[in-house]
């Protein structure tokens, strides 16, 4: 019996999502080693795992408004504020294996007091992403976190201003590590795009931690079976040589 829900037509991503800017060391396809073992069906239980995808910020940055464009089409400008944690489910099929993400919408706070309410908002949003990355990294391995910077609301910038913004936030996002998006959860813009470039990601890292698996197991039977017949011959040239005294 199946019970994992069906993938929709507009979840299926037969190729790694490219992205126009970010970190220079990130790939822009999978590498040979994911792709052949998709093909071939030496995936393990990837397709039946779940990863997840934490999404945090300060508060009324577009974080609920982010997933809800994604998962359901939808803008509500007078949405309420996120109280505890809500999440979604989403069902993909990357290069010809099911792969599942939950999308975490997470409360945001305040992290700012009164005396930098004359900053910019771009500027102070960019500065609280440090601390909440540190907050996310506590709970979470860092060997194998995927990071993305994203700015949820590039409709409300004019050309200048996002300019402006894009040239810190690129900086940023190379000291994270991390990508940088900028999407517009009211028009759609970048969206989807972003997404399934999250969810590439994690299933080629989901994929290569099951073929390490599989690899440190080849290597614990060879081990297992050298050492085996090394102890055989020991003991036969040890009774030889006692029967030949």
């Amino acid at each position: 019996m199946n019970i994992l829900a069906p993938v929709r037509r507009d979840r299926v991503l037969a190729e790694l999502p490219q992205v126009e800017r970010g970190c220079p060391a990130l790939q822009q396809n999978f590498p040979p080693r994911v792709s052949s073992a998709c093909h071939v069906q030496r995936t393990g239980t990837v397709g039946f795992k779940i990863s997840k995808v934490i999404v945090v910020g300060d508060l009324s940055v577009g974080k609920t408004c982010l997933i809800n464009r994604f998962c359901k089409d939808t803008f509500d400008k007078n949405y309420k504020a996120t109280i505890g944690v809500d999440f979604e489910m989403e069902r993909f099929e990357v290069l010809g294996v099911p792969f599942s993400l939950q999308l975490w919408d997470t409360a945001g706070q305040e992290r700012f007091n009164a005396s930098r309410e004359g900053e910019g908002e771009g500027s102070r949003l960019l500065a609280g992403t440090r601390q909440w990355l540190a907050d996310a990294l506590k709970e979470n391995d860092p060997a194998h976190a995927l990071l993305f910077l994203v700015g949820s609301k590039k409709d409300l910038s004019t050309p200048a201003q996002y300019a402006l913004m894009e040239k810190d936030a690129l900086q940023m996002a190379q000291e994270m590590k991390a990508e940088f998006w900028a999407v517009s959860s009211l028009t759609g813009e970048n969206v989807r795009e972003f997404f399934f470039r999250v969810a590439a990601l994690t299933f080629e890292a989901n994929v290569l931690a099951e073929l390490e698996k599989t690899d440190a197991r080849r290597i614990g039977d060879i081990v297992r079976i050298n050492s085996h017949d090394s102890n055989l011959y020991l003991t036969t040239n040890k009774k030889r040589a006692k029967c030949c005294q």
